[in-house]
């Protein structure tokens, strides 16, 4: 049963790699793409049963025990991203097959897209740091390959700034992972948990765990350093924005989360005040852009920063009840933004310009576009009873607890202005004067997706009576790192 925890990154990449050499087929390769990401949510779904009902699942690849062969979990946390991943994933196919022109498709989008996939399920089914930094690259590389997809000259200008400062990241974080290794003799985080714990991360080891922050906070585009984001994740295609938006910069808060609540967790004092603090400015400047802009996808693409800022304050602040909803918040942030872009990118064909201040009264011609543009925002803002009410809710409770009184008044206030930024959008878009436009015929794989999500949104809200009890589950474990430690090292 454990040869499972492969598939999720066996599939999309060896597909991927297949359809190289059948690019020009493009019917076959949409049909087969679409398929291929079926059996891989199929493969998730059952993985996330087995892990739920009977345990972690582990795979010591090549035969070699833990801590010393390469090691792939599947553990409540790694399996619930990796559906999440794949539901995102299948709507992505089916709405690329829509919008995409056939020569973006036919220059290996599928392959670069099938290979992000995998990449992003490597980074959170690795069990060691190494490996980790490994499937960093392999995603940033499909994204390389993705953001300049099309070779428009907005898309070549940010995709310098993108890969440079990836690259900049991605040295610093194989170094880092080089100075780990020479403090304690291992990469793999189970063990790295132990021999952490047993000196009580003394003497270089906290600069070491700031230095890994630095280097996830970079990709996941924490204050000071998300200045890359807006303009990069605007350049592509709505589709491949939604990608980059609902996935990559989740990657970076996941392994801030496993690796701050595993490993570097004995100076909460330094560590984990800082990450407070660093939210409260991630959430007021990203509203701030959002706020700042009249352009449809740079108001979506600035609503990424803030949802990090709430993710990191349940992180900081560490309690149970905080990081089931930074987990809450994760999965919920995953799927709308994936939805909003989606949805943006509809607006931004129904309309011919991304600049809201030229669109107007689209209500009357496109009410269902329309009406999910109105939902999304109240599921984005954390209005009752959707998902994001139920995510923040958690967080501001664990902050109050805590006593981190300022930034949760910071975090309520950013809900309002994250509301009233998506809510502009609706009201400028579709509720304003009316303008002149053509009647456009949307085709179903243009609408389906971002219903489909939207709904999967609304039912991690209304359905939170059900869904929550096993978010907590997850969120106790991360609470007591030691459950990790004995699965993994339990055949020493």
């Amino acid at each position: 049963m454990s040869n499972l925890v492969i598939l999720p990154i066996l599939i999309p990449l060896f597909f991927g790699t297949m359809f190289i050499f059948f690019h020009n087929k493009l019917a076959t390769v949409r049909l087969l793409s679409f398929f291929v990401l079926l059996i891989n949510t199929a493969t998730a779904v059952f993985i996330v049963y087995e892990v739920f009902s009977k345990g972690a699942l582990i795979l010591e690849t090549g035969g070699w025990k833990a801590p010393y062969g390469i090691i792939l979990i599947a553990d409540k946390l790694s399996s619930l991203l990796i559906l999440t991943t794949n539901i995102i994933a299948l709507a992505a196919c089916w709405y690329a097959g829509a919008t995409l022109d056939e020569e973006r498709e036919k220059h290996y989008f599928y392959t670069l897209f099938l290979i992000l996939i995998a990449g992003v399920s490597g980074a959170f089914l690795t069990g060691d740091l190494f490996n980790l930094f490994v499937f960093f690259e392999v995603l940033l590389m499909a994204s390389y390959g993705l953001i300049v997809l099309g070779a428009t000259k907005i898309q070549l200008r940010e995709s310098i700034k993108y890969v440079l400062l990836n690259l900049f990241s991605s040295m610093l974080f194989v170094t880092t992972v080089a100075f780990l290794y020479s403090v304690t003799g291992t990469v793999n985080m189970a063990q790295l948990a132990e021999r952490v714990g047993d000196v009580q991360q003394k003497g270089v080891l906290t600069a070491i765990a700031i230095l890994l922050f630095v280097v996830f906070g970079t990709k996941g585009a924490l204050f000071p350093l998300y200045f890359w984001l807006p303009k990069s994740y605007t350049a592509p295609p709505p589709v491949i924005s939604a990608l980059f938006g609902a996935l990559l910069t989740k990657v970076g808060i996941y392994s801030i989360l496993r690796v701050f609540s595993l490993i570097f967790i004995y100076k909460l004092e330094t560590t984990h005040t800082f990450f407070v603090i660093l939210a409260g400015f991630t959430l007021v400047f990203g509203v701030i852009g959002a706020l700042s802009t009249h352009n449809v996808k740079l108001i979506i693409a600035y609503n990424i920063i803030p949802a990090i800022g709430f993710m990191i304050l349940g992180i900081g602040t560490f309690s149970s009840e905080s990081l089931a909803g930074t987990i809450y918040y994760l999965v919920h942030d995953m799927i709308i933004k994936a939805a909003l872009f989606f949805l943006a990118g509809i607006l931004v064909y129904i309309a011919g310009t991304s600049d809201l201040r030229q669109m107007g009264g689209y209500i009357q011609k496109y009410p269902l576009v329309g009406w999910m543009f109105f939902l999304s925002a109240l599921v984005l803002a954390g209005i009752p009873p959707f998902s994001g009410f139920i995510g923040k809710l958690l967080l501001l409770k664990g902050a109050f607890a805590e006593k981190h009184y300022m930034i949760a008044a910071i975090g309520l206030g950013c809900s309002l202005l994250i509301l009233l930024s998506i809510i502009r959008i609706f009201i400028m878009a579709f509720w304003g004067e009316q303008k002149e436009v053509k009647r456009i015929k949307l085709k179903p794989g243009m609408v389906i997706p971002p219903l489909a999500l939207l709904c999967f949104s609304i039912f991690l809200g209304i359905g939170a009576e059900w869904i929550y009890p096993h978010i907590q589950s997850i969120a106790d474990g991360l609470a007591n790192p030691s459950e990790y430690i004995n699965e993994v090292l339990k055949a020493r």
